[in-house]
């Protein structure tokens, strides 16, 4: 859509409010609302002002003025609004210079693109997430000086076998680790995610698939299509939107945490990627798995700055707990046609127009304009460098002879380790400026101040560890 499709929109559907949107560091949006009558023409030009201080890790407060700048694309009719409610994600300016802020996200994944186009290498990236995520009944939490706990409430959970329900316990549900593709009624949230899916579409976000995922109480997928970096990141911001707002419409409530529950999957965001240049998939070829050299270079980069990148692709403590070795959690970098417990799988397709390559490391927490602009940076290094990433791992990786076992890299086993990585390995990022080194000091900054609160936060397990001792 073109401004006037915009403005026309706002009229022909009576349009009470324009939502504008941007998303912080952390990945979360954030909106302010304007009446109708008060968007015109001239917010695509001069934009709309607003206090950057008050954003966690954004301006200081001797340098607040920003400017939201609506891009018409982006344009949708919100579907959950009592009022009919026009939504426009925005890139942050700044008013002294009419620049991307160097800490929007949004901006720096604008910035990514660009610098793939100088490079010559390619002239679009497109990415493809699969962000997981649990739908449970309710939950509750508490964290004070006098303890802490957490409780997840589900019908459909596996412990739920043994309790006593309003109108009687079903006792149809999956098992732990049961929870792929069974019809309903063990499959409870069919009707839930098909109104996640025709909202999605609502939202001009096409859906290919939905189903259960693998992990009991409620883990669940829904698959959109593939598209460019920023229109893909703001597809997933939509998509994480719908999912929160219709559980909460149907009296529930959905995470994209990595490891909500203990003892069965988490959740990932599995991220297909493939690089083209003059409507030629640049990762189709004659290698391996029918993979261009290109993409094998890309893989290699990936590989490379894996740990660095888990900073940004896995950014919470939370994160941590999926990516342990031993479990079903893609913990080792090396790549495979068929090996689902390699961190980077190639996805058998029958036409070399779909041959991509598929990052199964990263998780749904991670901020999607930061996260698909650094794996493309960290590939085009591969390439760049032509960093190749050795012989691919066709054995199943968890059950290789403990030497063989240790010359396959792992991923961090912590935050504050990716941190620590991603502060030495930082160069890669800053190439045309995608990422500035303030931007990334900054991103480390907020970044150890959860590390720190978690840190000094006593756990309920370490009085079953420690009590007595």
């Amino acid at each position: 859509m073109s401004p006037q499709d915009v403005l026309k929109t706002i009229k022909d559907k009576e349009v009470k409010f324009v939502d504008l949107r941007f998303t912080d560091t952390r990945g979360k949006e954030q909106h302010v609302g304007v009446p109708a009558k008060m968007f015109d023409a001239d917010k695509f030009e001069s934009g709309h002002a607003f206090d950057g201080s008050s954003i966690a890790g954004w301006k200081g407060i001797q340098a607040s003025d920003m400017l939201l700048m609506p891009d018409p694309v982006t344009a949708y009719i919100d579907p959950f609004m009592d009022e009919t409610t026009l939504v426009i994600s925005c890139d942050v300016v700044e008013p002294s210079d009419g620049k991307g802020y160097d800490r929007d996200p949004r901006s720096l994944a604008k910035r990514a693109e660009a610098y793939l186009k100088s490079t010559g290498l390619g002239d679009v990236a497109y990415f493809g997430p699969e962000p997981e995520f649990f739908i449970f009944d309710s939950v509750e939490w508490n964290v004070d000086m006098s303890g802490s706990y957490v409780k997840i409430f589900s019908e459909e959970a596996a412990w739920a076998s043994g309790e006593k329900f309003e109108g009687g316990n079903i006792g149809h549900r999956p098992s732990v680790k049961g929870g792929y593709f069974p019809v309903p009624p063990v499959d409870s949230l069919n009707d839930i995610r098909a109104a996640m899916c025709l909202a999605l579409e609502q939202c001009g976000v096409v859906v290919e698939v939905h189903h259960h995922e693998v992990a009991t109480a409620g883990q669940c997928e829904i698959g959109t299509l593939f598209n460019s970096l920023v229109r893909r990141a703001d597809w997933t911001q939509v998509l994480k939107y719908v999912v929160h707002n219709v559980a909460h419409s149907y009296g529930k409530t959905a995470t994209f945490m990595p490891k909500p529950i203990v003892g069965d999957n988490g959740s990932g965001m599995h991220v297909h990627q493939s690089v083209w240049k003059d409507g030629q998939n640049l990762f189709a070829g004659n290698g391996y798995a029918g993979l261009s050299e290109m993409a094998l270079y890309y893989i290699g980069g990936i590989i490379k700055h894996a740990k660095s990148l888990n900073a940004i692709t896995n950014p919470g403590t939370n994160s941590y707990k999926r990516l342990v070795p031993g479990f079903e959690a893609p913990i080792n970098l090396a790549y495979s046609a068929r090996n689902r417990s390699a961190a980077i799988r190639i996805p058998h397709v029958s036409s070399p127009k779909a041959r991509r390559i598929e990052v199964r490391f990263p998780d749904p927490t991670a901020n999607p304009y930061l996260a698909f602009s650094a794996m493309l940076m960290a590939g085009l290094d591969g390439i760049q460098n032509k960093i190749h990433p050795g012989d691919p791992m066709d054995k199943n990786l968890y059950d290789l002879p403990p030497e063989e076992a240790a010359k396959v890299p792992h991923p961090c086993a912590s935050l504050d380790e990716a941190l620590d990585t991603l502060d030495k390995d930082r160069e890669f990022l800053t190439r045309g400026g995608v990422f500035s080194s303030d931007m990334i000091d900054a991103y480390i900054e907020l970044k150890m101040e959860e590390v720190t609160r978690f840190r000094m936060t006593t756990h309920p397990v370490e009085y079953d560890m420690y009590y007595s001792l």
